[in-house]
């Protein structure tokens, strides 16, 4: 399976001033995404604690592993903490005594960062696509394979990567001849 990125928006804070906890949310269940040529929900049964303990799970700036880590999730255990709760994925971390670590910091503390990101893959067979009654693709993601990492990051928009997009092109093209089909059937 590709590796697909999601974002969501004022989904992470610093604990206070003289704090260097990081606090955020990398996965919002049940929560319809924005346009990304499609509408896309995560169910709550997609992640659960196989999904961390198989994951190395990296906490990035902007999902750049060039400029360093901020914490990390070896298979479950590190500097980086992450619970599943009732409406999604959380996570926290010190944020490390570093230019990184501190650069982060002021971001946070300057309102500069409000999201986090989070980059996974889909199990096999762990996503369902289908048309809303008006036309538009809809996802369901069942079953979360693996994650990479969950950043702080400032874009505000849906992030994926271009293998992505083509998978999505796929399926587009798969209902469209679905609809000719179905087209064809009326007509005879």
């Amino acid at each position: 399976m590709e590796k697909e990125i999601r974002k969501f928006s004022n989904t992470i804070k610093r604990a206070n001033e003289q704090s260097r906890l990081v606090e955020g949310t990398a996965i919002v269940f049940n929560s319809e995404s924005q346009d990304l040529g499609f509408r896309e929900v995560i169910e709550p049964t997609a992640i659960d604690q196989d999904t961390i303990a198989n994951s190395d799970i990296f906490a990035l700036l902007n999902h750049d592993e060039n400029r360093g880590i901020l914490a990390r999730s070896r298979y479950g255990k590190g500097t980086l903490n992450l619970t599943i709760e009732q409406d999604g994925l959380h996570y926290s971390f010190e944020a490390p005594k570093t230019a990184l670590g501190d650069e982060l910091l002021s971001y946070l503390s300057r309102g500069e960062i409000t999201s986090s990101s989070f980059a996974f893959t889909i199990a096999d067979g762990g996503d369902k696509w289908e048309r809303d009654i008006n036309g538009g693709l809809h996802r369901t993601i069942t079953k979360i394979d693996r994650l990479f990492d969950v950043s702080p990051v400032f874009e505000p928009a849906y992030l994926a990567t271009s293998a992505n997009c083509r998978k999505f092109e796929e399926v587009k093209q798969t209902m469209e001849q679905l609809k000719e089909l179905r087209n064809k059937i009326d007509t005879l």
